[in-house]
């Protein structure tokens, strides 16, 4: 199939990965044209740097908007959302002349799937997020028989459609290639917490566990946010608790080899955990917040603590150490490979495809959304 997957633009999609997202839909795009599918990638232009073979790049923005509008100080302003509104209307353009079989949307913008309805393209969104209001109001407003929508957990399926689960939405988990994070049980007894420094991912709550449970704590990952990083974390640096930089890969999974237990502190309505079942494929059991997905993602290879329970978490990080290694490693086997993944995605594409196809299901009126297609942008990158 000539498929498009349509990223969001916050960060690059290229390593170092900045965060799970980025790295779903670089693996994604991966994995889809290693099965043999012709497929463009619609992400910022310095998404070229470390672009997966056989993936073409369409540039929705020249650059990642992080980098001149960083999130923290523009969120929510009309200066990004004119820029981005702007990159997305001439992505719109591409989408419509592209002919493609199915458009794969892993965007968090509000125009894909108003799109998808209003010209009948057959398109599978993939919500990784909770929802907020603006791409809320799109997805409800934009589901059909060829615009269809997945979620990362059964918990999200409840979240964005807490009034009954409709036909056109369903469940696929996220997916990894394990041999990039080979099985490796036993470790040194310490901890290790991994992702984005920030405070929705709450890497002060795993020093505070660590400094509890009197057990020696490295983070990794990129600081996004400096000023809880300095106030939060950096007071506590020392010989148990350790910062080791931003890793990927296979460095990543190497140090996930010398611990012996992951910590995993969501603060917000974590949709999935793609964090937490790269350590557990290398054999790490999970002491976690049980915040939105955690347990079901999770399940037997953890032990979990409410959000507002900093000694139970403390607990929990003594008592997961003492889970089997296997335990973790299998549930990953069984339900988180990135083959899994890609057949339930395909079967959703298939679905989108019969969908557009069904003569007796005409395209619904819609009302006017802010969307007028720009002129077309021809700039493709080739791998």
């Amino acid at each position: 199939m000539r498929i498009a997957v349509v990223s969001h633009v916050r960060h690059p999609i290229a390593p170092p990965f900045m965060g799970g997202m980025e790295a779903h839909s670089w693996h994604l795009v991966a994995a889809l044209a290693r099965a043999g599918h012709d497929v463009t990638l619609f992400a910022s232009g310095d998404s070229a740097v470390g672009l997966p073979d056989g993936v073409k790049l369409y540039p929705i923005l020249p650059e990642h908007y992080d980098r001149r509008y960083p999130w923290h100080d523009y969120h929510g302003t009309e200066t990004l959302n004119a820029h981005v509104d702007a990159g997305f209307a001439r992505a719109a353009r591409a989408l419509v002349e592209g002919d493609f079989d199915v458009i794969h949307n892993n965007s968090l913008h509000r125009y894909p799937p108003r799109l998808a309805r209003v010209h009948r393209l057959p398109m599978v969104t993939s919500l990784h997020i909770p929802p907020f209001d603006a791409l809320r109001r799109a997805v409800h407003e934009s589901a059909a028989p060829w615009s269809r929508f997945t979620v990362t957990s059964h918990r999200q399926l409840r979240v964005w459609w807490p009034d009954g689960q409709p036909p056109e939405a369903t469940v696929a988990y996220n997916g990894i290639d394990m041999a990039q994070w080979p099985y490796a049980p036993g470790g040194d007894g310490s901890a290790i917490w991994a992702g984005r420094i920030t405070e929705t991912k709450g890497t002060h709550l795993a020093v505070q566990a660590a400094r509890m449970a009197g057990i020696p704590l490295t983070i990794y990952g990129t600081i996004e946010n400096a000023g809880y990083f300095d106030r939060t974390i950096a007071p506590f640096l020392g010989d148990s608790i350790r910062y080791g930089g931003h890793l990927q890969g296979q460095e990543l999974a190497a140090a996930y080899g010398r611990a012996s237990v992951l910590l995993f502190t969501p603060c917000w309505e974590e949709p999935f955990g793609l964090a937490a079942i790269e350590a557990m494929a290398t054999g790490l059991p999970v002491a976690a917040i049980a915040n939105g997905a955690a347990r079901e993602v999770i399940g037997a290879a953890g032990i979990y603590a409410a959000p507002d329970r900093l000694p139970d978490l403390a607990t929990a990080l003594r008592r997961a150490m003492r889970i089997d290694p296997a335990v973790p490693y299998q549930r990953v086997a069984e339900s988180y490979t990135i083959a899994r993944m890609i057949e339930n995605y395909e079967a959703s594409y298939a679905a989108a495809i019969a969908g557009a196809a069904r003569i007796d299901t005409p395209t619904v009126t819609f009302p006017p959304i802010e969307l007028a297609l720009a002129p077309p942008v021809r700039t493709y990158i080739h791998a």
